[in-house]
């Protein structure tokens, strides 16, 4: 009976193919489907928010150099003397915001020295030395300067834009301070998604704008991606974008896209979450995955069931197999029997003469008026002991060949080798001496028991016997069996003296049907049994023979158990 273990593997093992096959193409089409979607998906929106800042970049570029062009315009047209005078500055400042909606928030002359020397505007400055700021130094060496943001003297963020004027050979600035509010919420205003913002930053690592929420990455390693990264620099074009992701100690990426103005001194960066930056994509994915797992449990569950019945049906077809098995079995043996039956038929005519020669004796003795003397009946004690011998050797003769084609039992038990083969030595015999074959046996003493069917074993001994004799059959010879231990295995050698084969014929001796002997002499199914019986319980079987040289067989059978002390041997050479 096949191991129930055996199908519980060979179930587990179709379901992880079939799963394999089947899961294997859904998994790389989702893999590549799921690349495409993202890489075209992401080059799109990365598109649109490049197009966003530098359009917004554009915009603000516009106010600066508005407001710039603005100053230069007053500072050519009006004379020197307004500029002098801070009433008359003042009247150029309420022009000039009327104009321009309050974008100039103060105006100021400052001397060579970096004096203030008049002011209009709502703060109290008097008069502010600027020699030290950072904005009066780049203003100096240039026509028209526009300062990064600052606090300065009122302590608010601001930065101004100054326009140099020469009179009287000396340089002059006419300074304003542009409303931070009013950029401010120029560049708030680029944003999209709940975490979409912007802001402006320097190249020293300063804000220029406030940013309406707090930034995840600080200051400083913005500028350094920026400025140093392998894109970013100040010799990066104008027209150019950079994009980047980082992520943050929060664990969440973010995207960032970054373009320098400004002759590269200051960068709008923009900044979104990327899970918000990329919703379609972060869907896509729950539902690719989710299709994924419904289809692998899919998969799996089909493959279970589909297995399940394949070897619901490979396990009938072993059954089916087995009791076909059986069958040959018994149908071998029957012939085996056959086989045996003209060897122990003419075995028991001999006992059944001498019975019938006796019985007749009797009987001329019963015929004798005097048959009761002391001699008559000493003379027909002897023949009925006679009688009775004979009678007992053909009762032990029919016993062992009734024993052999007893049906056959499949049950594994532990068996003395030895013992089991000098018992089919000794049922042949009787063929053996009528075909002129001597059998010999070479049994090792002391062997571990085997595992097998008592009655298996019975015919495979039985059929590799009378295959040898069939093999002697014409000329007879000599035939061995041998048994030894070889490593963990017990092995079963059978020799003879017969006309051999060559390598063609002993290459397919074990299939099913094949023969070589003469029509109606053999079914070609003998040794095939021998090998599925070998085979069944973890054996080995091999040939060795050449044309005209005789065969040997090799029979390995796993050991059961060494043999019990004291246990005997069994017949050890005859």
């Amino acid at each position: 009976m096949s191991d129930p273990h055996y199908y519980r593997s060979l179930t587990r093992t179709m379901v992880a193919w079939v799963a394999a096959v089947a899961l294997t193409p859904l998994l790389v089409c989702a893999a590549v489907l799921g690349y495409e979607f993202h890489t075209a998906y992401q080059t799109k929106v990365v598109a649109h928010l490049e197009e966003l800042v530098l359009k917004h970049k554009q915009q603000i570029g516009a106010f600066l150099r508005e407001s710039a062009a603005e100053l230069r315009v007053l500072t050519e047209l009006a004379p020197f003397a307004d500029f002098a005078d801070d009433r008359k500055l003042a009247e150029l400042l309420a022009t000039m915001q009327q104009e321009h909606g309050g974008v100039f928030v103060d105006l100021g002359l400052v001397d060579p020295a970096g004096a203030l020397v008049a002011y209009a505007g709502p703060f109290r400055l008097g008069r502010a030395d600027y020699a030290d700021s950072p904005w009066f130094a780049a203003a100096r060496k240039s026509d028209l300067t526009i300062s990064d943001v600052f606090l300065g003297l009122r302590g608010l963020p601001h930065f101004v834009v100054a326009v140099r004027r020469t009179h009287d050979g000396k340089d002059w600035l006419v300074r304003s301070t542009i409303d931070f509010q009013a950029f401010n919420r120029l560049v708030e205003n680029i944003g999209q998604g709940a975490t979409g913002q912007a802001f402006i930053l320097s190249a020293r690592g300063e804000f220029q704008t406030k940013p309406r929420r707090g930034l995840p990455v600080d200051a400083a390693s913005l500028r350094a991606r920026i400025w140093n990264g392998p894109d970013g620099g100040p010799g990066m074009p104008e027209d150019r974008t950079m994009v980047f992701t980082l992520t943050p100690e929060s664990g969440r990426p973010i995207v960032y896209v970054a373009t320098l103005f400004k002759d590269g001194q200051w960068a709008l960066v923009y900044q979104q979450d990327e899970a918000d930056a990329f919703p379609a994509l972060y869907r896509a994915r729950l539902l690719g995955l989710a299709i994924v797992v419904v289809g692998g449990v899919g998969i799996l569950a089909a493959a279970w069931l589909l297995a399940r019945r394949m070897a619901g049906r490979i396990a009938a077809a072993d059954a089916e197999r087995d009791l076909l098995n059986d069958q040959v079995i018994e149908a071998g043996k029957l012939a085996s029997v056959g086989e045996l039956a003209a060897g122990i038929a003419h075995e028991i005519n001999n006992p059944v003469a001498i019975m019938m020669e006796e019985a007749g004796w009797v009987a001329d003795i019963l015929a004798d008026d005097d048959h009761s003397t002391p001699d008559n009946l000493t003379e027909m004690r002897r023949a009925l002991d006679q009688i009775r011998l004979q009678g007992t050797r053909c009762k032990e003769i029919t016993h062992k060949l009734l024993s052999f084609a007893r049906k056959t039992d499949s049950r594994l038990k532990e068996l003395d080798l030895n013992e089991l083969v000098a018992e089919m030595a000794e049922l042949s015999d009787k063929r053996a001496r009528y075909v002129n074959v001597r059998i010999k046996t070479d049994l090792a003493p002391g062997l571990p028991h085997v595992a097998g069917s008592p009655s298996e074993l019975q015919q495979l001994v039985l059929n590799l016997v009378n295959n040898a004799m069939d093999a002697m059959e014409r000329n007879g010879g000599d035939l061995t069996l041998a048994t030894r231990l070889a490593g963990d295995r017990v092995e079963l050698v059978v020799s003879d003296t017969g006309h051999g084969m060559p390598k063609a014929v002993s290459a397919r001796i074990f299939e099913p049907f094949f023969t070589t002997k003469a029509v109606g002499k053999g079914t070609g199914l003998g040794l095939s049994i021998c090998y599925g019986i070998v085979k069944k319980i973890g054996g080995e079987i091999t040939v060795e023979s050449a044309p005209e040289q005789g065969a040997t067989f090799r029979v390995f059978l796993p050991a059961a158990a060494p043999a019990p002390a004291g246990a005997p041997a069994g017949p050890v050479r005859s």
